[in-house]
């Protein structure tokens, strides 16, 4: 039993690492592209339904055009009784700077953010009012195996960050202590690994190049999700991203 177990794991790892992932190429109008994100846990009984809702956004013609969602798992409710293998301090730190800078009372799961503000509508008739607005600028990325170049052109010369998140589709897991024990939870839109950069100045607007963020686990279907913000100020100014082909780790990615 132990032995089939370790062969299994090391079959894993071996898929996880060589899956490679085609040249594609992600680009946003100058219109602008909402960023919805999520902070959620396997370990919060209230946030499943919120889970759901943001899965049905795989099927919205709306997706990569006019808005990318984004589920970052926190660990503050790992203590309670289930470790969500999808977490990570680094989401928590994340929502409690938007937390500090944005003036919210405390951090909360499930918890959204459009474009960086507080949006409670989930809770209520669940209205998305999208900025739709032009003079976003044009966000380029070009995703090569594990390689991405990012490029952005837009009239004002400040300085950029540029947010590179790796999503999974597809995922379950079941449940076995916790809030939700015996339960089976489902997930897309999962932020497996995330990284960000300082962009570089040059002649025709900034750019950077650099490899995609580790995975944290593997998943049947991935993409990528890209987006501009300031130095100091996480709010996202301009996206892109799309759907990462030939990249599948697992035909089931179930826990």
């Amino acid at each position: 039993m132990k032995t089939r177990l370790i062969s299994s794991i090391i079959s894993l790892i071996l898929v996880f690492q060589t899956a490679a992932i085609t040249a594609e190429t992600f680009q946003s109008t100058k219109q602008r592209v909402n960023v919805l994100e999520l902070y959620t846990s396997e370990g919060c009984s209230s946030c499943p339904p919120a889970d759901r809702w943001l899965s049905r956004f795989k099927n919205d013609d709306r997706l990569w055009k006019e808005i990318i969602p984004v589920a970052f798992h926190v660990d503050y409710w790992n203590y309670i009784g289930w470790e969500d293998r999808f977490s990570s301090a680094a989401y928590s730190n994340r929502q409690r700077r938007y937390a500090s800078s944005k003036g919210l009372r405390t951090v909360y799961t499930p918890g959204f953010l459009l474009n960086g503000n507080e949006w409670r509508s989930f809770f209520g008739p669940r209205k998305l009012s999208l900025d739709n607005g032009a003079g976003a600028g044009v966000l380029t990325a070009e995703v090569n195996d594990q390689n991405i170049h990012v490029s952005y052109q837009h009239r004002q010369a400040h300085d950029y960050i540029i947010n590179i998140a790796v999503l999974g589709f597809d995922l379950a897991t079941e449940i076995n202590a916790g809030e939700n024990r015996g339960r089976t939870l489902t997930h897309d839109f999962t932020v497996l690994g995330f990284s960000t950069q300082r962009m570089t100045i040059t002649d025709t607007g900034h750019e950077t190049s650099t490899v995609l963020p580790s995975r944290s686990v593997p998943a049947p279907r991935m993409a990528v999700a890209v987006w501009i913000s300031l130095p100091g100020d996480q709010t996202p100014l301009q996206a892109t991203g799309g759907w990462l082909e030939g990249n599948t780790d697992i035909k089931k990615a179930r826990y």
